[in-house]
């Protein structure tokens, strides 16, 4: 019962790290309390990317004839949507089972706790307790939908994002609360299967954490095809006690009840800190996350946190790279701490969001002079073959020196374009080393290339 080192979550920040340690040579286990693969496989990344997509190739049937392609019918079959969203997060899981065993790792079920003395204690679902031992624990118990007061979730009518990927039935009417990634995308697969969707948002934009001309472009984008958008608004109460949900909602121009069958709350995620032994050990926490150092050293010997539970952005390739940077540490090797400023991320509505780095807006307060070079898909001779010309790539570089600051993309398939930028900005690459890349034609990567080449002038196709 004594390992190198035990791994608290199997999401994708614990699963990682315990392969990460066991190719490293520590003798490793990892403690899940329900699903290998945590909420990302399960009930997160992986299912609604499964949702997303049947709703896109619905979306495809009704406009097959501006393909050229007479289809005749053609309804959504919302349990089997749904069943076959289940069926890939089921097989990835299993996928994670078969990893453990290849990498030798120990999977223990249960409930884990961290003790005084490099102990964990591990509560079964039969109430048995066992406890272990081990050098070195990994906290990676990830997060869970937040709660507002006014917002409280009953699992039926007022909804998470857990609950929205799994409805027994397709609701006729929504409304989403919040407009980050995860309201978006469930706005956008709820809205393609035909349900009303209102979205609610706090901001005075949607998407708000992105660059504004993104925002702007995908409300134009959601509205063409029917969503409803109400920004700069909250959600006072909700009532229940009807056939349907009644909701108060406070807007610039007064409060208006609306009234729909659903309401998904879609308001951020809290950490999942709770009854996991930092208040008996002694672990430091500030604002609900564990306080880490660059390599996710906590202030207690042999307690290391990663994932949604710390600092930084709560994504999921974010807890990869940590656990093994945290783990890679603890081995003896000698990492690079992360740079949270290339961190891409990505949302799969449709048009697709994709950025990495500065906003235009957020690079001026830093002090940049920047040079801004934005590219249509409008212009893309393979969006127009593929008829995906909404969208455009913006990109951000300093003037003096010519440092890649950030990209901001929107359209079909950008969640597979922002790699480029990425790596480019990983290996400090410049604007012009960009333009001077040659690209592939006709892609839509063609688009980073000519964007670089807007910002200096040197644009071809536009």
């Amino acid at each position: 019962m004594n390992y190198d080192l035990i791994v608290i979550g199997s999401g994708p920040g614990g699963y990682v790290a315990a392969i990460r340690a066991s190719q490293l040579g520590l003798k490793t286990a990892i403690v899940e309390r329900e699903s290998l693969g945590g909420i990302c496989l399960n009930w997160g990344c992986i299912p609604t990317k499964a949702l997303l997509k049947s709703a896109q190739v619905f979306e495809y049937i009704q406009h097959a004839s501006d393909y050229g392609i007479n289809v005749q019918g053609g309804e959504p079959d919302f349990e089997a949507v749904v069943k076959r969203s289940r069926g890939v997060a089921d097989g990835m899981s299993k996928g994670i089972q078969f990893l453990m065993k290849k990498n030798k790792i120990d999977v223990i079920m249960g409930v884990a706790k961290i003790k005084k003395g490099n102990k964990v204690e591990v509560k079964a679902a039969d109430g048995s307790v066992k406890e272990y031992t081990a050098k070195h624990t990994i906290l990676a118990t990830g997060a869970r939908s937040r709660e507002l007061p006014n917002l409280k979730q009953d699992g039926k009518k007022i909804i998470g994002y857990r609950q929205a990927m799994n409805l027994p039935k397709q609701p006729k009417s929504m409304i989403v609360v919040g407009s980050g990634a995860i309201g978006i995308e469930f706005a956008y697969f709820y809205n393609a299967m035909g349900t009303k969707v209102t979205v609610v948002e706090f901001m005075d934009r949607i998407v708000p954490v992105e660059d504004e001309e993104i925002s702007k472009q995908l409300e134009r984008s959601l509205k063409k095809v029917g969503i409803n958008i109400l920004t700069n608004s909250t959600v006072e109460s909700v009532d229940t006690t009807g056939e349907t949900c009644k909701a108060q909602v406070k807007t610039a121009k007064g409060v208006e009840t609306l009234e729909a069958e659903i309401v998904l709350s879609a308001v951020g995620i809290t950490p999942n800190i709770e009854n996991i032994g930092l208040e008996e050990v002694g672990v430091k926490t500030d604002r609900g996350r564990v306080i880490v150092d660059d390599f996710y050293k906590t202030n207690i010997a042999g307690v290391y946190a990663i994932g949604d539970i710390v600092k930084g952005q709560a994504l999921a390739h974010v807890a990869s790279a940590e656990g093994i940077i945290c783990v890679e540490k603890i081995a003896g090797h000698h990492p690079e701490p992360l740079n949270y400023n290339n961190i891409p991320g990505c949302t799969y509505c449709s048009p697709e969001i994709a950025s990495v780095g500065y906003t235009e807006k957020a690079a001026k307060e830093a002090g940049y002079e920047i040079k801004v070079g934005k590219f249509p898909f409008s212009a893309s001779g393979k969006a127009s073959a593929a008829g995906t010309k909404d969208g455009f790539v913006k990109l951000i570089f300093d003037a003096k020196y010519g440092e890649f600051l950030g990209a901001h993309l929107i359209g079909a398939g950008v969640t597979e374009m922002i790699a480029e930028v990425v790596v480019a900005r990983k290996l400090e690459t410049t604007g012009m080393e960009i333009i001077k890349s040659v690209h592939p034609h006709p892609t839509m990567s063609e688009a980073i290339m000519e964007a670089a080449a807007d910002a200096y002038g040197e644009v071809i196709h536009l």
